[in-house]
């Protein structure tokens, strides 16, 4: 079976206000494939252009350029009733709950809106938004109460539900767990894998928690300065992480047994990452990479498969 969505060489610059010829590269020439019912898990550092990519994935931001496509069908090129259908297929989780929810609407009109614009007919409206704010752990009593009066986990919920009401295929959640207390965001996370295999939808999972993205990912994306420099299976990239970033990333993960954590060698990075508006020549990683080469500050590595399903792009594992 095709991946439902192929990205390629995909690209997101943005102006640099009172300069015409500076552009930020938010996402610069990002690849991959996403599997039907996958959930693909996309981490890296505040500012490494994460959020970036999935908007522009979801064309809530026009790509400066590459394609993406969503069951056979370019989505950079959908207009009118075709990009219409696809926003119905495609939806996205925001990570602030508080901010994603119109303060002047209730619950139920909040929940019903996406079925008014997409045409939806529903006959017993307060029956069906009941039956379904049951299935994310709410109840009648929140129907038509305003945001304001919900905690962070309960509007979360809300924002869920929305975004599953139309039944799509895909959604990409944008550190859904980020802003809320950590006794909620297991509950939020379970649920998302119930919603998951009810739907057979596919996710992106987009978080800077390391933990969150291992317990719900399938594959790990890690992404660094707008490009990804390293992709595999959960399992491998948490054991064998072979990228001098990713290795970085991986080792500040705190380990709660203070024994083990005490003989662990953490890897502390010089300096800071690059402007994203003027990034360093060859690997953008090079400033700080305690194994950077000569090679590493002239040439940008490409993305190559070291072992079966295992990518990264780093001139170590090169064949020269």
């Amino acid at each position: 079976m095709a991946p439902i969505l192929v990205v390629k060489d995909l690209k997101k610059y943005f102006s640099v206000r009172g300069s015409l010829f500076k552009k930020v590269r938010a996402v610069d020439g990002v690849s991959f494939e996403l599997e039907h019912g996958e959930t693909f898990g996309v981490v890296g550092e505040t500012g490494c252009g994460k959020s970036t990519l999935g908007r522009t994935v979801l064309r809530l931001l026009e790509p400066t350029a590459g394609k993406i496509i969503f069951e056979n069908k370019d989505v950079t090129k959908l207009k009118g009733a075709e990009l219409k259908e696809f926003r119905r297929k495609a939806q996205m989780v925001f990570q602030d709950p508080h901010s994603s929810l119109n303060p002047r609407m209730t619950i139920a009109e909040i929940l019903l809106e996406p079925l008014k614009e997409h045409g939806i007919h529903v006959d017993e409206p307060e029956r069906f938004l009941v039956e379904n704010l049951e299935m994310v752990g709410l109840g009648k009593e929140h129907l038509y109460r305003y945001p304001h009066e919900l905690s962070g986990g309960q509007k979360q919920r809300v924002a869920i539900l929305r975004a599953i009401l139309l039944k799509p295929k895909f959604i990409v959640l944008d550190e859904p767990t980020s802003a809320l207390d950590v006794s909620v965001q297991a509950q939020i996370l379970n649920l998302l894998k119930d919603l998951q295999k009810k739907l057979r939808a596919s996710y992106i999972f987009i978080s800077h928690d390391l933990a969150v993205v291992k317990y719900m990912s399938k594959r790990i994306a890690v992404m660094y300065l707008g490009k990804f420099v390293e992709i595999a299976d959960s399992d491998t990239i948490f054991e064998k992480p072979l990228h001098p970033y990713t290795q970085a990333l991986f080792s500040s993960i705190p380990i709660p047994d203070p024994k083990i954590a005490r003989s662990k060698k953490r890897i502390i990075l010089q300096g800071e990452p690059p402007s994203p508006v003027n990034p360093p020549p060859g690997c953008r990683f090079h400033p700080r990479c305690p194994k950077a080469m000569d090679i590493c500050k002239k040439k940008e590595p490409a993305m190559m498969e070291v072992e079966p399903g295992h990518y990264v792009a780093c001139w170590l594992y090169a064949k020269r």
